[in-house]
């Protein structure tokens, strides 16, 4: 068994001691899973470039399930980041999502769900792109691994530093607003890899199809983590 099968082992067997994310309970009635595929209708025609219209059309789709959180996208094909050259800027478009998106208020706070301790973290600021972002890194059972937080506010960066211990449930930031979160209607892109590749800071969390197979291996499913029944649709 390789690493990675063994970390998903590991995964499953901690699973209902991991802290939550967010304060709101994520398999309860507020919450719904979303379609940013080309499925969805009422994304052909919206302008994503104004991110205050793309808000309203976030708040609609949950309005439409009475509900106050979304969750999705784990290698959902999206076609949402036609929105910014960050992802269109090659001769194959990035359109894979490799992490689970949570669409929620603006400064909320967010919890590391288990111990670790900060690998690394920047300003993401380019159109499009995660705005401020933290990197953890944790170990199960001797199994290194490493949680991203995208979209946060840029106070979540405030007196950070590279080894600082992080324990399971602690606040590590707050749900950032646009467009100070890489201009994107507010949620955080949260993301489990088990191979940093040798960035830092930074990580895709996007994909060209073509690339599906490779990151498939070391981006696995943050479910493992989070629990969501909204997830397992």
């Amino acid at each position: 068994m390789d690493n990675s099968s063994k970390l998903i082992s590991a995964l499953i067997e901690h699973q209902a001691f991991f802290a939550p994310l967010l304060d709101q309970d994520l398999n309860g009635p507020l919450v719904t899973r979303l379609d940013f595929t080309a499925a969805n209708p009422a994304l052909l025609h919206a302008d994503l470039r104004d991110t205050a219209a793309f808000e309203q059309l976030v708040q609609h789709m949950l309005e439409a399930k009475n509900a106050t959180v979304g969750v999705g996208g784990y290698f959902e094909n999206r076609v949402i980041y036609r929105r910014s050259e960050h992802f269109d800027n090659t001769a194959e478009s990035r359109s894979l999502h490799l992490g689970v998106d949570i669409w929620a208020p603006a400064g909320i706070p967010i919890y590391s769900p288990l111990a670790g301790k900060v690998h690394s973290f920047q300003d993401n600021a380019n159109f499009g792109d995660y705005g401020p972002t933290i990197i953890l890194q944790h170990e199960l059972e001797g199994l290194e691994f490493f949680t991203l937080y995208g979209h946060l506010s840029r106070i979540s960066l405030d007196g950070l530093f590279a080894g600082k211990q992080v324990a399971a449930g602690e606040q590590i930031a707050t749900m950032g607003p646009y467009p100070e979160n890489g201009d994107w209607p507010p949620h955080l892109h949260f993301q489990v890899m088990t191979d940093l590749l040798g960035k830092s800071g930074d990580f895709p969390g996007v994909c060209a199809p073509s690339e599906e197979g490779f990151y498939r291996k070391i981006c696995l499913d943050p479910n493992l983590l989070l629990g969501c029944k909204y997830l397992l649709m």
